[in-house]
């Protein structure tokens, strides 16, 4: 499976297309501009991605739609990868000195997966001491390309171990959940 992967760059903007937005139907020419790639090549790679059973398509009229199959069984690592190398995640890492100093950044896996944030939820929370005017520039800008609110939260980490011990509810609800570590070890944060 993992020669599934790693076969060209053509198939890593294809990931990354396909899985910034799951769920999204996606037709060849947008695929082409979205990657800036040849059509024959982005062609050519969806046929191999359909054939590993990764990719499902649909025709509609005279157009072919594709969309990343929930079923395949590396689904939601792949999510997990596109959320640290595209999007919200990228920009964290690479403004990662820029926010202060920051021991744990992780989104939630609702968020990833671009479903709705229940009543209370959070789709990113950042632990340290965090540069909230440089945090929230980040977030609107991501806001803007998703087209969606993102809600996040920033605490210092001995707040966040103070509400961990006291066992809040808020940090309660984003420990059971689902989540992608961006910056900072799962365990330490769980532990």
């Amino acid at each position: 499976m993992l020669k599934d992967l790693m076969v060209s760059k053509v198939r890593v903007k294809l990931l990354q297309v396909l899985l910034y937005k799951p769920g999204e139907m996606y037709h060849v020419r947008g695929l082409v501009r979205a990657t800036d790639e040849e059509i024959n090549a982005v062609r050519r790679e969806l046929a191999r991605m359909e054939s590993r059973g990764m990719v499902k398509k649909e025709p509609r009229g005279n157009r072919l739609y594709y969309w990343f199959r929930k079923d395949y069984p590396l689904y939601s690592n792949l999510l997990n990868l596109i959320a640290k190398t595209v999007g919200l995640g990228a920009t964290l890492v690479k403004n990662k000195n820029k926010l202060g100093k920051i021991k744990f950044a992780m989104l939630s896996g609702k968020f990833i997966r671009r479903l709705p944030t229940p009543e209370g939820g959070v789709d990113l929370l950042i632990v340290g001491e965090v540069v909230l005017p440089e945090l929230a520039k980040l977030v609107r800008e991501e806001e803007a390309k998703l087209e969606q609110e993102i809600n996040y939260t920033a605490m210092t980490k001995d707040e966040f171990e103070y509400r961990k011990k006291r066992r809040d509810p808020f940090i309660l609800g984003i420990l059971s959940g689902s989540r992608v570590m961006i910056i900072g070890d799962e365990e330490e944060l769980v532990g």
